[in-house]
């Protein structure tokens, strides 16, 4: 008995979904372009939103940012559901082994009262500002327009409300939660705080998604992260002792240095789509990021005084020369 082994070939009669066949050409596309591309929805809506029936329930025109394909506004880290819930699951797990560490050794009693207290008048607050970030990109989300933009905001709302939990986590360790009451407390009476409440509470009202995206996730993180994670905890802090501090802030740091990618990149294609972008972004830029320095100036005072107008000064400097790379003139 005689066995012929062949091989043979078999040809898909389609390469991929035809949505992203017109898009990309028939030819395999990958799992960020079929989660990502041309599945917005835009038709067969059934009814204008009863709040508000001047607009469709998706309505680019909701924002003066006006663009021939919103689809442009790609993530550069190509997260789609599974890598991003891949790559969090690897950072929780570096968290966690983190905070072990912290705990089992009692690094946080070795603390200095001194460090102790920087840590708790600055950090734990602002636990507050990663909640009312997590609703900002909510909205945006909710209100935007383009996959490709509203999905990276919707993870960035998750990953904010995992940096409050980290700060509560934080609180809790140095202070119990009495810690967590106080810096309540201090959110909503301490003079220091209510320009940057009022900050976090007047930008929850902005209706166009665009504007929030400027007010939130370039101006005031952009100036908060490297302020108060880079410059105090990494440097200050961990430069006399408090280590402990900066393991248990790392993820803020790594997210911050990975999430700007993305903003930078939103920012570049939105202003060079035209001379009316670039110029409504630049407006936008300017006034938020004014507002936002004042409102950080009193919260980084509690800790340097007067020289907290220097080390802001240097921190708006860098702001501009990491804006001004995206094509936007501060």
């Amino acid at each position: 008995m005689q066995i012929d082994l062949r091989t043979v070939s078999i040809q898909p009669l389609r390469q991929t979904f035809d949505h992203l066949a017109r898009r990309f050409g028939d030819k395999p596309a990958s799992r960020y372009q079929e989660g990502s591309y041309d599945i917005q929805a835009s038709e067969n809506l059934h009814y204008r939103p009863t709040w508000d029936p001047d607009q469709e329930l998706y309505d680019a025109s909701i924002t003066k940012i006006v663009m021939q394909d919103w689809y442009a506004l790609k993530d550069p880290r190509q997260f789609y559901y599974s890598t991003y819930t891949l790559a969090r699951a690897r950072q929780q797990d570096s968290m966690e082994a983190n905070f072990s560490f912290v705990e089992d050794r009692g690094l946080t009693d070795l603390l200095p009262s001194e460090l102790r207290q920087i840590a708790l008048d600055l950090l734990i607050p602002l636990r507050h500002v990663a909640w009312g970030a997590n609703q900002n990109n909510t909205f945006i989300c909710g209100y935007g327009y383009g996959v490709t933009f509203t999905q990276p905001c919707m993870y960035h709302a998750m990953d904010n409300l995992g940096i409050a939990q980290y700060l509560s986590r934080l609180g809790l360790l140095l202070g119990g939660t009495e810690a967590l009451e106080t810096a309540k407390q201090a959110w909503t009476c301490a003079e220091a705080w209510q320009p940057l409440r009022r900050y976090v509470e007047d930008s929850m009202a902005v209706r166009d998604p665009f504007e929030l995206f400027i007010a939130q996730n370039v101006a005031l993180d952009g100036l908060l992260y490297p302020l108060i994670y880079e410059r105090i905890v990494d440097d200050y802090l961990a430069g006399r002792g408090a280590s402990a501090v900066a393991m248990l802030t790392q993820f803020m740091t790594d997210w911050f240095d990975e999430s700007k990618k993305w903003v930078d990149a939103v920012l570049k294609v939105a202003a060079a789509e035209s001379e009316h972008n670039r110029a409504q972004l630049q407006t936008w830029i300017n006034a938020w990021t004014d507002r936002a320095a004042a409102a950080l100036l009193p919260v980084i005072g509690q800790a340097f005084g007067a020289e907290a107008d220097e080390l802001l000064g240097e921190q708006v400097a860098a702001f501009k020369v990491r804006i001004e790379k995206t094509g936007i003139a501060l």
